[in-house]
């Protein structure tokens, strides 16, 4: 018995070392599987059983993909753009079109209705996306009982558009060919959600009776909204069944935003999307835009030109002039005031300035001036998705002096494009027209200015602490200049 004991002990002692070999390479095995079937997410629900569930959840809390907050952030050319048109509209729309895209830059395709005319080629390629002819959709039983068969194309496109199999793609973004796209602040917004995700982000209409029409949770195409790469791909293996299911829809983003829905899929709004269905003088509504990045204009064809004395193509371009400095505070309203004179300004940043000739709270100003109409023409209140202020002419106190941007520059230490603290763009506006009313009152008329300075930093506007900017009117001289500097609010600072 004493001899055997060295024996028994080797014994013992190699099968734990084969025990454990076994239990290293099951272990390994089992994490190779895993990490197999992540990347093909069908495989799951084939093969997991009950008894599994809680092992997958262990080894996927170490075997996933990284999450989104460690990935790159979002940038241009992970969006691809889908843009319905037609051959017919786009020789007057091609130059708004042409104030957004960047050649060589952003992704993206035209879907038009049939081939160009000889006039539109040979194609600009190097200016434009690619065109392409949209799919024969007469073709499709449902074409023959579709109340407007021809939206079947449009509703089509993000299927044309996918088929296209671009790379590195985290979001689909579609609009009209008279859409256009602020494609800095796009992109920011986008880079606020997990594009692994199923997202349908847009805006509704201006207009009360335009969501009543068609719907309170409908992204408007005319705005554009973007479609995250999962959705889509969920979406066209449904689309052409779920276009079956709605013959009774009019309008293309109505179907689609339907077959998003049936996705289990709500519509994220975002108010920087604008249809802009409002017609005449849209300078009121564009004078106090939501606090959020500008994103899409719309229907900028139809409106009057957004800037006077100029037509609405130069008055696109002229709005960008101000975007290409500094797209993040475009549009955004900045309130300050000439406590001497009792004045109030109201600063839309690349756009307009407004002086009223009394104190009037932040709360107030916010409220776009009715300059404008509802799509309708008829006004049968509540006519508009946000609150307005009457339009009033002949009251010296509650009539502004208006202020158009004419202007722009940076000032710095160096021209090599980077931002520094201590640079500065400054944008000068001059007044539209005299009011031709008496001063509010005695010794305050600002009838003298003709034009206003604003100094702003050169940095990017954040809106990650959901809070505006503040302004100080630094010099009204007496010499027709006035000067306001845009600055970040102190941490306690009331506008009021």
């Amino acid at each position: 018995m004493y001899q055997q004991k060295p024996y028994s002990f080797l014994r013992r002692l190699n099968l734990c070392k084969i025990l454990a070999i076994i239990l290293v390479i099951t272990i390994f095995i089992v994490c190779m599987f895993f990490m197999y079937i992540s990347n093909y997410p069908v495989l799951p629900n084939l093969i997991y059983s009950d008894c599994l569930v809680p092992i997958k959840k262990t080894f996927d809390l170490h075997l996933h993909s990284p999450s989104p907050q460690h990935e790159s952030p979002t940038d241009v050319t992970q969006l691809v753009f889908a843009i319905s048109g037609t051959v017919k509209a786009w020789r007057d729309r091609r130059s708004f079109f042409r104030e957004w895209w960047r050649p060589n830059v952003t992704r993206g395709y035209i879907f038009f209705d049939k081939n160009p005319t000889p006039d539109l080629l040979p194609w600009p390629s190097e200016l434009l996306p690619p065109y392409r002819v949209s799919e024969n959709t007469t073709q499709f039983e449902v074409y023959s009982r579709h109340v407007r068969p021809y939206v079947i194309r449009i509703v089509r496109t993000i299927i044309e558009v996918f088929r296209e199999r671009d790379k590195d793609v985290r979001w689909y973004v579609l609009g009209d060919d008279d859409t256009v796209f602020f494609v800095d602040n796009l992109v920011e917004l986008l880079g606020r959600y997990d594009h692994t995700k199923y997202y349908y982000i847009g805006g509704v209409s201006e207009c009360v009776k335009s969501n009543f029409d068609f719907s309170f949770e409908m992204a408007f195409g005319g705005a554009g909204f973007a479609l995250s790469y999962p959705l889509v791909e969920a979406l066209v293996a449904n689309l052409d069944k779920c276009i079956g299911i709605y013959p009774f829809y009019y309008v293309s983003d109505q179907i689609l935003s339907a077959c998003i829905a049936d996705l289990g899929v709500p519509l994220t709004h975002e108010k920087g999307f604008h249809q802009i269905d409002l017609v005449h003088d849209i300078s009121g509504f564009l004078s106090a835009h939501p606090q959020t990045p500008l994103i899409s204009l719309h229907h900028l064809d139809i409106a009057l030109p957004i800037f006077p004395g100029m037509n609405r193509h130069n008055s696109a371009a002229h709005l960008m002039t101000a975007g290409k400095f500094d797209q993040s505070r475009l549009l955004q309203q900045t309130v300050c005031y000439d406590k001497e004179k009792n004045w109030a300004f109201s600063i839309a940043w690349g756009y307009s300035i407004y002086i009223y000739e009394q104190y009037i709270p932040r709360s107030i100003l916010r409220r776009p001036l009715e300059t404008f109409t509802p799509w309708g023409l008829e006004r049968k209140p509540p006519d508009y998705m946000f609150n307005t202020r009457l339009l009033v002419t002949d009251d010296p106190c509650e009539t502004p002096h208006v202020f158009f941007f004419n202007s722009v520059t940076r000032l710095g230490n160096d021209n090599n494009g980077s931002s520094d603290a201590s640079d500065e763009i400054v944008m000068t506006y001059i007044r539209s027209k005299h009011r031709r009313l008496l001063p509010c009152s005695s010794n305050n008329s600002a009838d003298f200015i003709s034009k206003i300075e604003v100094y702003s930093p050169a940095t990017k506007l954040s809106f990650v602490e959901n809070r505006g900017e503040c302004c100080d009117v630094v010099n009204v001289d007496g010499k027709k200049t006035a000067k306001v500097k845009i600055r970040a609010c102190l941490k306690s600072e009331i506008t009021a």
